[in-house]
């Protein structure tokens, strides 16, 4: 169940938040799952799954963070990670071996962008909702730092790895369903190699959460590794790259022309109005 579920309130404590009540959050939870179940690819529905279940795992994750520097400077800050707050064309130009060139290279290998996080929605809690975000925001840097592409085996790999290190049920529930969609060849690779370190790795790894990746993009990554005590996976097959980032990067441009031409027309009406209201007393 969610945490801190309100039974009377309705109003939001964030921008975006819709409070549930304990009926509407069990109800979303056992929708979303089944949703989730039919369509693995609806993104949303698998956010909220994970928002509806985190039950007192997010106040021992933000536990964790208070007992770490690193972690509560980022629960200070609060970064977030997208397109606008991380200078991707900076990170080209880092030199190879640094975690900042490694996760540019892994985001165009694999044809995706920090851009499609679904917003958090249903936690009650503000700061638990923003450590359900940094979860989700940072996702991609655990497949990075793991030499893992976004196939669906490899998907399921990293969940494991997740549950291993966070303890979030939404991790546990992925990995545990997951698996249907694969063949048996390789729901059979799946835990016969990539489960076993999946679990070890993660639960012997650092806590995730605690790391501020923005202020490691200069660090060696073997070096990174070896700090966080991660080792890599079995070799994985890497697919083609998917085609998310070009479809976002073309949503973005398309949303980015809309404002600008909203904001030309507004400027020309603003314009048109002030000229109106001066041509009475210039012809007086």
């Amino acid at each position: 169940m969610n945490v801190g579920v309100r039974a009377s309130s309705s109003t939001p404590a964030y921008p975006g938040h819709i409070p549930l009540n304990w009926f509407e959050n069990a109800f979303l939870a056992v929708g979303s799952a089944v949703v989730a179940l039919k369509s693995p690819r609806r993104g949303d529905m698998i956010a909220a799954l994970g928002e509806t279940t985190a039950g007192p795992a997010l106040p021992r994750l933000r536990d964790i963070m208070l007992q770490s520097p690193e972690g509560r400077r980022i629960l200070k800050e609060r970064p977030s990670v997208n397109s606008d707050t991380v200078d991707m064309d900076w990170l080209k130009t880092l030199p190879d071996g640094t975690f900042g060139r490694a996760y540019i290279s892994w985001l165009e290998r694999c044809g995706v962008t920090p851009d499609t996080r679904t917003p958090v929605h249903y936690i009650d809690d503000p700061e638990l909702a923003y450590v359900m975000k940094r979860y989700r925001e940072s996702h991609d840097f655990y497949h990075c730092i793991c030499n893992l592409p976004v196939n669906v085996e490899s998907e399921l790999a990293v969940k494991f790895f997740e549950f291993a290190n966070f303890g979030l049920p939404v991790a546990l529930i992925s990995a545990v369903f997951g698996p249907l969609r694969l063949d048996s060849a390789k729901r059979a690779r799946l835990f016969s190699e990539f489960v076993p370190w999946a679990m070890r790795c993660g639960r012997s790894a650092k806590p995730l959460i605690n790391v501020y990746w923005e202020e490691r993009w200069k660090q060696d990554v073997v070096e990174l590794k070896k700090e966080l005590g991660i080792w890599d996976p079995p070799e994985a097959h890497w697919s083609p790259p998917l085609t998310e980032a070009a479809k976002a990067r073309k949503k973005k441009l398309a949303a980015e022309k809309l404002a600008a031409e909203k904001l030309a027309a507004e400027k020309m009406a603003q314009e048109s109005s002030l000229s109106a209201s001066a041509s009475p007393s210039s012809n007086s």
